[in-house]
C-alpha cells in the first residue's frame, strides 16, 4: 500500500484559453474543469488508476464542497476534520501549453488539527510501504511539519516503518533535508537549486544537476528523483545516477505532470523495477500527464508509446 498525505489539498479550477493569455484583456475559453487536486492527492489518483493499492489522508471540514470533486475521483479517502475549507487553485493554459497558476494559501490548521492529522497517518501506515508526503504546507503548519510527520511515523513502527518520498518545496523542503533523513525527494531543477542555494545553468540539465543532487545523496536523502520537463528527468542513489529523456508528445498542461513523475516512480519501485526502471516509468508517466487537460490522472493506457532512452552518467 501507499499512503499519501496532502496538508493542504486544492479544488483545482482548469481554463483553457482559444488564444495565448492576454493580461488586462477579456479573452474567451474554449472549455474548462473541476478536479480534486493537491499533489498528494494527484500521486494517489495516478497510482489507483494504475490498479495499485493507495489511499489519499488529507484534512476536510465535513461540508466542504472539496468532498464532491473528491468522491467523483473515485479515489479511497480518508478525511481528518477541520474547521476551515480547502483552498481554489486556478490554472490557465493556452493552446501551446504554456501554463499559468494562480494558488491560494489554504486553511489554517489549529494545533489539534495537526497533530490529528499526525495520529491518523501514523495509524495508516502500519502496514504501507511507502509515504508520500507532498504539496505545500497550509498556514499554521509551520516549515518542520512533514518533519513532525516523519519522526512520528518512524518512531511508532520502528524496522517496519514505510519509506517516505517527500515533493515540497522551499523551507519545507529545506526542512525535511536537514532534519528528516527521507528515502526520496522529488524536486523539479529550481526547486533543487533553491534547496542547494546555487544556480544550475540551462544547458545540459542532467548533467547540470548531478552535482547538486550528489551533494545530498546519500548524506542527507537516500535518493532524488530530479524532474527536469522537456528534458525528462534524472534520478540520483548511493549506487549510481541515471538520466532520461521523454518521447515526443503534445504538451497541453504541465499541472500534475510532476506527481504523475513520482506516481510512476513509486508504482516501478513496488513492482521490483530496478532504478533505470523507476525513472522510465516516472518519465512516461509525467509526459502522459502533460498531454492531457486540468489535473486528470493517467491511465496505463494514456502513457505515450516511444521509446524512452535512459542512460546511466554515474
Amino acid at each position: 500500500m501507499i499512503i499519501t498525505l496532502t496538508a493542504n489539498p486544492s479544488l483545482d479550477r482548469t481554463i483553457v484559453l482559444e488564444d495565448a493569455l492576454r493580461p488586462g484583456e477579456v479573452q474567451s475559453a474554449s472549455e474548462g474543469r473541476e478536479d480534486a487536486g493537491g499533489k498528494g492527492i494527484n500521486v494517489a489518483r495516478v497510482i489507483a488508476a494504475a490498479g495499485a493499492d493507495a489511499r489519499a489522508i488529507l484534512p476536510l471540514a465535513d461540508d466542504d464542497p472539496f468532498a464532491s470533486a473528491l468522491r467523483a475521483a473515485g479515489l479511497r479517502s480518508e478525511a481528518v476534520p477541520i474547521a476551515g475549507r480547502a483552498r481554489s487553485n486556478l490554472t490557465i493554459t493556452d493552446p501551446a501549453g504554456t501554463t499559468t497558476k494562480l494558488n491560494l494559501p489554504g486553511a489554517e490548521l489549529s494545533r489539534e488539527e495537526r497533530s490529528a492529522i499526525v495520529r491518523t497517518v501514523v495509524e495508516a501506515t502500519a502496514e504501507a510501504r511507502w509515504l508520500v508526503l507532498a504539496g505545500s504546507l497550509p498556514p499554521g503548519a509551520g516549515d518542520g511539519f512533514y518533519v513532525d510527520v516523519i519522526s512520528a511515523v518512524r518512531a511508532a513502527h520502528g524496522d517496519r516503518a514505510p519509506l517516505v518520498a517527500v515533493d515540497t518545496s522551499g523551507p519545507a523542503l529545506t526542512a525535511v533535508v536537514n532534519d528528516a533523513a527521507p528515502d526520496l525527494i522529488k524536486p523539479n531543477d529550481e526547486e533543487l537549486a533553491e534547496l542547494a542555494g546555487v544556480a544550475i545553468s540551462d544547458g545540459d540539465l542532467a548533467h547540470a544537476v548531478l552535482p547538486v543532487a550528489r551533494e545530498l545523496v546519500p548524506t542527507k536523502v537516500r535518493a532524488a528523483l530530479v524532474t527536469l520537463g522537456a528534458a525528462g528527468a534524472v534520478l540520483v542513489t548511493s549506487a549510481g545516477a541515471w538520466s532520461g529523456r521523454p518521447p515526443r508528445i503534445r504538451v497541453v498542461s504541465t499541472v500534475g505532470a510532476g506527481d504523475s513523475s513520482l506516481a510512476g516512480y513509486l508504482l516501478a519501485e513496488a513492482a521490483g523495477g530496478t532504478p533505470e526502471d523507476c525513472l522510465r516509468s516516472a518519465i512516461r508517466y509525467g509526459a502522459a500527464a502533460a498531454s492531457l487537460q486540468g489535473t486528470q490522472a493517467p491511465h496505463p493506457g494514456d502513457l505515450p508509446a516511444g521509446d524512452v532512452p535512459v542512460d546511466r552518467i554515474l
